[in-house]
């Protein structure tokens, strides 16, 4: 697949003449960013980061951030990196995370970001996709070597030429990510040799849908930078905020939660990794983050657990921003009224759904928790700029009628400039898109409140599970489960956790004769170098699984028994 031009020339024309795309580019952002101020601070490591890498945390003002993506570019395309290559990204949240980005977008080469937690299974398969042509990672993460994981299977991925890797332990072959002299005259040159279009490719996500093999999410310029404005205009982002992002930079949730808004408004970017909440709470006192995004099951917990929050200053924290799983009511009125602090609701996907209830529009804590913005609705006016751009509908499933009387479940469908172009691979996948245009989301809401002017999530119609925050698809756990000699049946479900919102629970029908236990099934899969956080940590086994009258396993019902 090429990664130019990806929006056609129609949609390209019907958004920039609507003012809703510019000529703006990734890099063009970060350099007025630097322009702007480049002696203030601009980004901060994970306050553990020596645990995490062996490392010391650093904190980098925006000209030296600027220093190091023009060092870690000139590295990239000395060893052949340039525009249009898909480069495979595997790094903990850091500083080092931000620069490769950033350098790779200098020079118009595609970021494909991997969560930290994924192996040898997920990096072949994603990398195959992708054809990763240059991959770029750590010697050290915890216990880990990702740069000897992916040594290790390097002659399965024949497109990739380079692993580049931050450390000082790094095997033959692999590049150092360390620039020498000389670095920014020649990519200066190169760059202004290669412009920027802001229709080119800038990543390539990775969505785990209902099916076992991930979809690649290609996404713009122009799409990532009209989407960007939701999550700016709903927490009310200055140059003045500092963000702390607990966040993977893989999706939507990092990437668009907080990498965009921060390099749109030019605050600082505080990261954090792994998800450690001692280390959390310290880092909101100690860097005075002013918004922060985290799991509703965590925002219950800490309010349940006073004493926690009674040892940390809190008093720099304007606004939280939640989502993944529908909010308690409870959470966001306890926030609200026990310490005054608004909490955001967001509903998004890789794709481009932004969805977003804040207590500007919404200030009542009930209906926040419950409903998302229903754009469109005449005489109904919101805020964020994103809702003039977008157009929303609920589709019957069975008739495909449109839906519009309150309490009648459809399917969201969304348009607007903030959607992705399509799969990578397109042409031989079902189309996302309705013959509107409109981006099928597979996610079931209802309208509901008064004049019609909300939507209520029913159901999610994609069977994920959220562990944490992170994707995980049933199926591709079903299909390694499935080969395992003492499994006749498997359907992989979640359950609720009060921490992570939901963890894995296989419910297995054995095979004859045969009694599996968790650690079989946990050491067959890890047999299989898949990434930890897919791993069950339950095993229900039943004589039978639940079906319907055409055999489809009704996951709702297992659910519900495990609750």
């Amino acid at each position: 697949m090429g990664h130019r031009g990806l929006h056609s020339a129609e949609r390209v024309a019907e958004y920039t003449s609507a003012g809703q795309w510019g000529d703006e580019t990734m890099d063009g952002l970060f350099r007025a960013r630097v322009a702007a101020a480049p002696g203030r601070l601009a980004v901060v490591d994970p306050a553990n980061k020596a645990d995490l890498t062996g490392t010391p945390p650093r904190r980098l003002t925006w000209r030296e951030l600027d220093e190091e993506v023009t060092g870690l570019a000139d590295v990239l395309l000395s060893h052949g990196v340039g525009a249009g290559d898909v480069v495979g990204l595997q790094m903990p949240n850091t500083v080092e995370l931000v620069t490769a980005y950033l350098a790779c977008w200098r020079l118009g080469a595609v970021v494909s970001p991997l969560p930290a937690q994924y192996r040898e299974h997920e990096v072949t398969e994603l990398g195959r996709l992708a054809g990763f042509t240059a991959y770029l990672t750590v010697d050290r993460l915890g216990d880990r070597s990702p740069v000897r994981e992916i040594c290790g299977v390097k002659d399965a991925l024949p497109a990739l030429r380079t692993v580049f890797a931050y450390g000082e332990d790094l095997p033959e072959g692999v590049v150092a990510a360390v620039p020498v002299p000389g670095a920014r005259e020649r990519v200066e040159a190169y760059a202004a040799e290669h412009p920027a279009d802001p229709n080119d490719c800038v990543t390539i996500c990775w969505t785990s849908g209902t099916e076992s093999t991930p979809k690649g999410v290609p996404r713009t310029h122009y799409d990532w930078l009209a989407i960007c404005w939701a999550t700016v205009d709903a927490p009310r982002l200055t140059a003045d905020d500092v963000l702390l992002n607990p966040f993977p930079m893989v999706n939507m949730a990092g990437i668009n939660g907080m990498f965009l808004p921060w390099l749109r408004v030019g605050g600082v970017l505080v990261q954090h990794h792994p998800f450690d909440l001692p280390t959390f709470l310290r880092q909101i006192a100690e860097e005075k983050a002013t918004y922060t995004v985290a799991p509703p099951a965590l925002l219950s917990m800490l309010l349940a657990r006073p004493e926690l929050l009674a040892a940390t200053d809190l008093g720099s924290l304007r606004v939280l921003g939640s989502g993944s799983a529908p909010l308690p009511p409870a959470m966001v009125r306890g926030w609200q009224e026990k310490h005054g602090i608004g909490v955001i609701n967001f509903f998004g996907s890789n794709e481009g759904i932004a969805l977003l209830t804040d207590p500007h529009d919404v200030p009542d804590p009930e209906q926040r928790a419950r409903y998302f913005p229903r754009y469109g609705v005449p005489g109904v006016e919101w805020t964020s700029r994103v809702s003039k751009w977008v157009s929303v509908r609920l589709v019957d499933d069975a008739t495909g009628k449109e839906v519009t009387e309150p309490g009648v479940p459809g399917e969201l469908r969304i348009k607007g400039p903030t959607i992705f172009p399509g799969y990578l691979g397109g042409a031989n996948l079902a189309s996302p898109f309705d013959e509107d245009g409109y981006l099928r989301t597979g996610d079931v809401f209802e309208i509901a409140g008064e004049d019609g002017r909300f939507l209520r999530y029913v159901d999610r119609a994609k069977d994920l599970v959220i562990r944490g925050g992170m994707n995980i698809a049933p199926a591709e756990l079903e299909d390694l489960l499935s080969a395992h000699p003492a499994v006749a049946e498997v359907s992989v479900v979640g359950y609720p956790d009060e921490i992570l919102g939901e963890r894995v629970c296989a419910v297995v029908v054995p095979a004859e004769g045969a009694a599996p236990t968790l650690e079989d099934l946990v050491s067959h899969l890890r047999d299989r170098r898949i990434a930890s956080f897919k791993l069950p940590e339950r095993l229900e086994l039943r004589s039978s699984l639940p079906r319907n009258p055409i055999g489809k396993v009704l996951k709702r019902d297992l659910r519900e028994e495990l609750m």
